[in-house]
């Protein structure tokens, strides 16, 4: 039996298509020589009959299996096919065979090459998408202002051209907005630094106020200041600086000239003006007009604030003596020609104004030479009143002489200049006899001044025609 079955194994392929009747007949032949029963010979025939059609049932199967699994991968490969020219928005791939022939294997590799490089494309196009949609969400996220990027997600049921040509137009719009964002924002660092160095700053300082990502490097900066919220804030901080600058720089101008002023009131030497030339308003600028850097710190303004405090008590002192000066000039006047002081009341104010510090050097000097040129114009008008006053006053004295001298004129008859006595009394008798007619005319002519000046001519704080 294992000689019959290994010739037979060597002989396989050469046998002819009735080998199995081959083999029953070699098979019977043996059993006629062993001498097999025949009952034995039917069931081993059952056997062999049952064996092979097991195993033509498995090979069967086998076959069906494959068959199913080539049905179903065609088709998988046939839908996966027109989904990815769905998703891809096209109509049709030039390399898909129109028409599907041939064996089912014949079928699938025809279509394989096809559907791989479709994949091919998919995968492409998906990078695509992600890189456009990723760079979108960053520059969305530095202009919304979030720190931390959320997770990409591309909808793989539509990666056409157009859905990619939409998200490149978004990314274009955002990447102008981002470019104009950061021109702003740079045009703001550069006002607020050229604030910030004239007014003696640190604009580094400056810029972390507003946040402190405005100081580190390009790349970091660029993903973290171009939102609303830094925008406002850098806006805000250029208002302010600018308001700031334009507060101190008015007050350098009203400083400045309120120094030049007290300069010239005071009579400065340029020696004694020289810490303070730099300071000058005229000298602020620089050649090409602009403000210079510190040329509005504080500790500057300061400087001249605190100098033109010292002046101003120098200037007070100075018109207190100035003052008092004028006020005597306009007493003596007073003195000489016998009236009252006027303006005593107001020049008792300009005084407490000079003690407080509230009062103009310029104002001070045309008040005061207004109530001198007054208080002239007013002499002057009394003069001729004067004059018959003094002439009167010298009559009366003259008067007063002659009834003294009568009573004496014996005693001095006799004693010796007694002609010179007696030429007195005769001019004396003379103006005497004038008297009357001397009070007249003052007492018209006091009535005429105090008609027009509507006020009373005093003389000494007496009334002119009023002397006993």
């Amino acid at each position: 039996m294992g000689s019959l079955r290994t010739a037979g194994t060597a002989q396989r392929l050469a046998l002819p298509e009735s080998s199995s009747t081959y083999l029953l007949q070699e098979l019977k032949m043996i059993w006629d020589e062993v001498g097999q029963e025949e009952n034995e010979r039917e069931r081993i025939l059952e056997e062999l009959e049952q064996e092979c059609q097991e195993v033509y049932r498995r090979k069967v199967n086998s076959a069906n299996m494959l068959r199913i699994q080539l049905h179903q991968s065609l088709a998988e490969s046939e839908a996966e096919f027109t989904n990815l020219l769905l998703s891809l928005g096209e109509r049709s791939f030039p390399g898909r065979p129109e028409k599907m022939n041939g064996t089912l294997k014949e079928q699938l590799n025809s279509i394989t090459p096809a559907l791989q490089e479709m994949q091919m494309k998919k995968e492409a196009r998906l990078k695509q998408f992600t890189e456009v949609q990723t760079e979108v969400q960053i520059i969305a996220s530095e202009i919304a202002g979030r720190s931390e990027n959320e997770v990409v997600t591309v909808n793989e049921d539509d990666l056409s051209l157009k859905k990619l040509e939409e998200h490149q137009s978004e990314l274009q719009r955002l990447k102008r907005e981002k470019g104009d964002r950061l021109c702003k924002v740079e045009e703001y660092k550069v006002l607020i630094c050229n604030f910030a160095k004239i007014m003696g700053m640190d604009p580094s300082n400056v810029l972390a106020s507003v946040h402190p990502s405005l100081l580190i490097g390009a790349n970091e900066q660029q993903k973290k200041n171009i939102s609303d919220d830094i925008l406002n804030k850098l806006n805000t901080m250029v208002q302010q600086l600018k308001e700031e600058k334009n507060h101190r720089l008015e007050k350098l101008h009203s400083l400045g000239k309120a120094l030049t002023n007290l300069w010239n009131i005071l009579d400065t030497t340029m020696e004694e003006r020289q810490p303070y030339g730099q300071i000058n308003i005229f000298s602020l600028t620089s050649a090409n007009g602009m403000l210079g850097p510190g040329s509005l710190r504080l500790e500057k303004i300061q400087q001249i604030e605190s100098e033109v405090h010292r002046l101003d008590q120098l200037k007070a002192s100075k018109m207190k003596e100035l003052f008092i000066k004028k006020k005597a000039e306009i007493e003596e006047i007073c003195k000489i020609s016998h009236m009252d002081v006027p303006y005593q009341t107001e020049m008792d104010n300009i005084m407490e104004l000079i003690m407080s510090g509230d009062v103009d050097h310029d104002n001070l000097l045309k008040t005061m030479d207004g109530y001198i040129y007054k208080t002239k114009e007013e002499a002057t008008s009394r003069k001729e009143i004067m004059d018959k006053v003094e002439k009167w006053i010298t009559s009366c004295d003259e008067e007063r002489w002659l009834e003294e001298y009568s009573r004496d004129e014996r005693r001095y008859s006799v004693s010796r200049g007694a002609h010179r006595h007696l030429k007195r009394a005769e001019r004396a008798r003379i103006i005497a006899n004038k008297i009357p007619g001397l009070v007249e005319l003052l007492i018209e002519k006091t009535e005429i001044w105090e008609h027009g000046r509507k006020k009373i001519f005093y003389y000494d704080e007496v009334r002119a025609y009023n002397f006993e």
